[in-house]
């Protein structure tokens, strides 16, 4: 298991965005050499967890909980094959391009070692909005992204470090419930009244997506 790249982004005008000045930081590209990647802060304040990239939109991106976002190569690979069409690693504004890693399988709360120092903990799966479709120009992307159910996964910070391509990345804690990134995103999304099987995560869940949960379980019972 190791790290293809490391993918940082610049602030772009582009039509396809709701963010009020028209920018987006989702066009990554990878980087040369090491970069640290820290706690950026609450959501709303905190962008990026990764020196030099760069979240616009914190309405709805960055912050302590997704403060750092994987995809796996393979499934990039997956999606090259049914697009027809060459995917770069960054291409999914993604900040880590993995291999060897089932980033879309792992446990919430999971934590991965990559590089000597640097921490994640694993919060959630990805959810496709109006800007990811735009960005890869393809028909009704957000509904063939939710449909494949592997959306790559949120990290948050436990420890900092700098990581730079060809890192190893080690799983060096593995929960012992069965909620994976791929289930969240299926309650989040298409099934909620899978909500109720969240709240085994606990507190290492997204903390929208654990309230989310706790009113399904408020309304609907368990």
């Amino acid at each position: 298991m190791k790290l293809l790249s490391v993918n940082l982004g610049r602030a772009t005008a582009v039509p396809y965005t709701d963010h009020p000045e028209g920018v987006t930081g989702i066009d990554k590209r990878p980087a040369d050499g090491t970069v640290r990647v820290s706690a950026p802060g609450p959501k709303g304040v905190g962008a990026s967890g990764l020196a030099g990239d760069t979240v616009c939109d914190t309405r709805h991106h960055g912050g302590d909980d997704q403060a750092v976002y994987a995809m796996a190569r393979e499934d990039m690979d997956d999606w090259e094959r049914e697009l027809g069409r060459r995917l770069p690693n960054g291409s999914f504004g993604e900040n880590l391009t993995t291999t060897g890693v089932d980033v879309s399988g792992a446990r919430i709360g999971e934590r991965w070692r990559v590089g000597p120092d640097l921490v994640l903990e694993v919060t959630c799966g990805r959810i496709p909005c109006r800007t990811f479709q735009g960005h890869l120009g393809e028909r009704r992307w957000v509904r063939r992204f939710t449909e494949k159910g592997a959306p790559g996964a949120y990290l948050r910070v436990i420890e900092p470090g700098a990581i730079r391509a060809g890192d190893a990345v080690e799983i060096v804690h593995r929960p012992g419930h069965e909620v994976t990134v791929a289930l969240q995103f299926r309650a989040a999304t298409t099934e909620r009244e899978l909500l109720p099987r969240l709240l085994a995560a606990g507190e290492a869940l997204h903390p929208e997506s654990l309230a989310a949960a706790r009113k399904y379980v408020g309304a609907h019972g368990a």
